[in-house]
C-alpha cells in the first residue's frame, strides 16, 4: 500500500527531528495547516509540497516519490550520464577528473558505486584482485573487502570507523536502503578505535613495492543540481598528507 503524502512528509520530519511547529516556522506556514496536510484532511498543491520538501532537506529523488503520492508529476528530471542532455555535465565531471591530477579522484553515486575515476586513482588498485574490480564497482565493499584494498589500508580500523560514520550520516539524510545495507557492511565487527589526534583521518595505503602513501580526502559535489542524477553523484579526491606522498605522485 503506498504511503501519502501526508505520510511521508511526516516521516520526513520526524526523521530530521523536527516538531510540527518547528517545520511551520521554517515553512512559514501555519502549525494547523501542516497538521492537516499531514493528517490528509488538506491536500497540499504540488508548489506546497516542493516548498516543504525543501525545509526538509528532502533529497531530489525521494520529493519526486512524495509528489507522484499526491497525484503530481515528477519534478526533477532523471537521466543517465549517457543522455544527451547530460553532456556538458559529462564534460564537467572528466575535466574535474583531469584537473586532480596527479591526485587520485573519482566519482560515486549515491550508493557509493563507481561511475569514473582519473588514471591516478586506478594506478592506486594495482594489486587488488580482479574479480573484486568486476562491474559495478562498490567502492565502500571494494574498499572492505580482504582482497580489495583492505589488505593494503594501514590504518584500516580508523579508516573504516570514519567510513561507517559517513555512511551513517548519509542514511540519516536519504534513508536509502543500499546505504543502510553498506553501514551495516562497514559496522560489522567494528571495534573501538581511540580518537585520532589529526585534524582529519588519512588514508595510508601500503603500495605494492612496500612505501606508504598517505592521502587526506574531499569531497564535491554539484551545488545546485535540479536533476536526480546530478544531485547523487560525488567527487572523491585524494591530497597528499605529507611530503614523502607528495614527492612519489609528483615523480610519477
Amino acid at each position: 500500500m503506498q504511503a501519502s503524502v501526508g505520510q511521508l512528509l511526516r516521516d520526513w520530519r520526524q526523521r530530521r527531528s523536527l516538531t510540527q511547529s518547528a517545520l511551520a516556522d521554517r515553512a512559514s506556514v501555519s502549525t494547523r495547516h501542516l497538521s492537516y496536510i499531514e493528517t490528509g484532511r488538506s491536500r497540499p498543491t504540488s508548489a506546497m509540497i516542493v516548498h516543504l520538501c525543501d525545509h526538509l532537506a528532502v533529497p531530489l529523488r525521494e520529493r519526486n516519490q512524495v509528489l507522484l503520492s499526491a497525484g503530481f508529476a515528477p519534478a526533477y528530471p532523471e537521466h543517465s550520464l549517457g543522455d544527451p542532455p547530460m553532456m556538458e555535465a559529462n564534460a564537467a565531471l572528466e575535466a574535474l577528473l583531469a584537473a586532480q591530477s596527479p591526485c587520485p579522484a573519482l566519482v560515486i553515486d549515491r550508493q557509493w558505486d563507481l561511475v569514473t575515476a582519473n588514471a591516478a586513482a586506478f594506478a592506486l588498485l594495482d594489486g587488488v584482485d580482479a574479480d573484486v574490480l568486476e562491474p559495478p564497482v562498490n567502492v565502500v565493499r571494494l574498499t572492505l573487502h580482504e582482497r580489495g584494498l583492505a589488505r593494503r589500508i594501514v590504518n584500516f580500523d580508523e579508516w573504516r570507523a570514519q567510513l561507517a560514520a559517513r555512511l551513517r550520516r548519509e542514511f540519516d539524510i536519504s534513508a536509502d536502503p543500499e546505504v543502510r545495507q553498506l553501514l551495516d557492511e562497514a559496522t560489522s565487527g567494528l571495534r573501538d578505535t581511540p580518537a585520532a589526534a589529526a585534524l582529519v583521518v588519512p588514508l595510508r595505503l601500503l603500495r605494492p613495492d612496500g612505501q606508504t602513501l598517505s592521502f587526506i580526502s574531499t569531497t564535491t559535489v554539484f551545488g545546485t543540481p535540479r536533476e536526480v542524477t546530478l544531485s547523487e553523484l560525488a567527487i572523491e579526491t585524494f591530497y597528499p598528507a605529507d611530503d614523502a606522498t607528495r614527492a612519489l605522485l609528483g615523480s610519477r
